[in-house]
C-alpha cells in the first residue's frame, strides 16, 4: 500500500469513527428525551391526581347538625355550643354557579357542621335584577321561608337546586314549589297557602337588598369564613375548603 493509500485509509477510519460517535450521541439524546418525557408525564399525572383528589366531593358523614330557621330568612346549621369559625353562604336558588357549589361542596359544609368544626349559616338571597330570573328567584326564596322545620328546610333547599330552571325561561312555578315540598316531606299545615300566596315575597326581596348592601355581595355564590370572602378556587375544591375552615379553628 502506497503512502497515498495509507492516508486515504486513515481518513476513512476517522470518518467512520466520527459517524459512530454521532450515532452514539443521537442515541444518548433520544434516551434523555424519553426519560424527560416519562418524568414529565409522571409529574403531570401526579398533579392531575392531586388536583382531582382536592376537588372530589365528600361523602355524607351521617346525621345533620341541628338546623334553625331564623326569622330574618337566614338558616343556621351547627352543633350545640359551636359558635366559630362561621361559614356564611350567600346563594340564589336561580344561580347556576350556586347549584354547582351545592353539588361540589354542599356535603363538605354539612359535614363540617355535623363534626362540630364550623357554624354554617345559609343566606338564600335574590341577586338578579331582571326577569325571568328575578321573579323565579323571588318565588323560590319566598317558598323556602314557608318551611320552618330545619331538616325539612334542608331537604327543600336541596330539591330547589336540583330542579333549578333555565335562566331564560319562567320557572319555579307555584304548583311545582308546592309539589316539591310534599315530595321531601314538608308537614307545615299552611305550607301550600304560604307558597301560592307568596306570603314572604316582599320579605325575600327586602332581605336580599339589605344583605347585598351590608355584606357588599357582588355575585353569588359568595362564601365567607369569619367575615372574609373565600376565593372560588377554594370553595369549589372541597379539600381546600375543609383545610381553610379547620385552619381557622386553630
Amino acid at each position: 500500500m502506497g503512502k497515498g493509500d495509507r492516508q486515504k485509509s486513515a481518513r476513512e477510519k476517522i470518518r467512520e469513527q466520527q459517524a459512530a460517535d454521532r450515532k452514539r450521541e443521537q442515541r444518548k439524546r433520544l434516551t434523555t428525551y424519553v426519560t424527560v418525557g416519562v418524568v414529565a408525564l409522571a409529574a403531570v399525572g401526579a398533579g392531575w391526581l392531586y388536583a382531582a383528589t382536592r376537588s372530589q366531593s365528600e361523602e355524607s358523614g351521617g346525621a345533620l347538625a341541628p338546623i334553625t330557621v331564623q326569622a330574618d330568612g337566614g338558616v343556621v346549621m351547627a352543633r350545640q355550643g359551636v359558635t366559630k369559625p362561621v361559614i356564611d353562604i350567600y346563594e340564589d336558588f336561580q344561580c347556576p354557579a350556586c347549584k354547582q357549589l351545592e353539588e361540589v361542596s354542599g356535603q363538605t359544609f354539612r359535614n363540617l357542621a355535623a363534626e362540630g368544626k364550623a357554624k354554617v349559616v345559609y343566606h338564600p338571597i335574590t341577586i338578579f335584577s331582571q326577569d325571568p330570573t328575578r321573579s323565579n328567584s323571588i318565588r323560590a326564596g319566598a317558598a323556602s321561608r314557608c318551611v320552618s322545620d330545619g331538616r325539612q328546610w334542608s331537604a327543600y333547599h336541596d330539591i330547589l337546586f336540583k330542579n333549578q330552571p333555565s335562566e331564560t325561561a319562567e320557572g319555579f312555578k307555584l304548583e311545582d314549589l308546592v309539589a316539591w315540598g310534599k315530595d321531601v316531606g314538608v308537614t307545615a299545615p299552611d305550607f301550600e297557602s304560604c307558597v301560592t300566596g307568596q306570603k314572604y315575597a316582599q320579605a325575600q326581596a327586602a332581605y336580599s337588598e339589605k344583605i347585598t348592601k351590608e355584606q357588599k355581595i357582588e355575585g353569588t355564590p359568595t362564601v365567607k369564613l369569619d367575615g372574609r370572602a373565600l376565593d372560588n378556587s377554594v370553595v369549589f375544591a372541597p379539600q381546600e375548603l375543609r383545610d381553610q375552615v379547620t385552619g381557622a379553628a386553630k
